[in-house]
């Protein structure tokens, strides 16, 4: 029932959305000259799969996890992007093709040796990564992995129609935030 659940929200997210990813697409032109961003990520089964985002770093920054990242890696418009959360919207289509889900464990870097452990005890890999979920809504970010993973693997242990809809639900609604810049 979920990944129906994803499908059609996905697809129609996609469907109504595009004429504001089609404008962040512009301004992201004129920010980074590069608005959409690939990365490899540590998907279901621990394949990996490249993950969309709208592009919030400058070009040349380096891939590590975002909390190891500084701050003036951020561009002004990127900032507003994660601020809004609206660096997350090219996901969609990781969810329509099947990547991922709307609701799952935030979808990690291989570089991540910790946390990729700490999941892999868990069993958390056995699911598809989300956009948002139980560790997001309570402001857990991947600079704590076993903290993290535990917040995973409960989040899944539930995982429910009606959890997956209060996940989406807090999230719409502003609860949580994305991984933090500490530096």
């Amino acid at each position: 029932m979920i990944r129906i659940l994803d499908f059609l929200f996905s697809f129609f997210g996609i469907l109504f959305l595009w004429p504001i990813g089609l404008v962040l697409y512009v301004i992201g032109l004129f920010d980074t000259g590069s608005p959409i961003f690939f990365q490899e990520r540590v998907g279901k089964g621990k394949k990996p799969f490249k993950l969309m985002k709208f592009r919030t770093m400058h070009v040349n920054t380096k891939s590590v996890a975002t909390h190891l990242s500084s701050t003036s890696s951020v561009t002004r418009f990127g900032g507003f992007l994660r601020k809004s959360k609206l660096d997350e919207l090219p996901q969609l289509i990781n969810v329509l093709k099947g990547d991922m889900s709307l609701v799952g464990p935030r979808p990690n870097l291989y570089n991540q040796i910790d946390l990729i452990e700490e999941r892999d005890k868990r069993g958390v890999y056995n699911f598809l990564p989300g956009i948002t979920g139980l560790a997001q809504i309570n402001e857990i970010d991947m600079s704590t992995p076993v903290e993290l993973a535990e917040k995973d693997a409960e989040m899944l242990k539930d995982l429910n129609v009606s959890n997956y809809l209060k996940y989406i639900l807090a999230t719409v609604s502003g609860k949580g935030q994305g991984d933090r810049i500490v530096k």
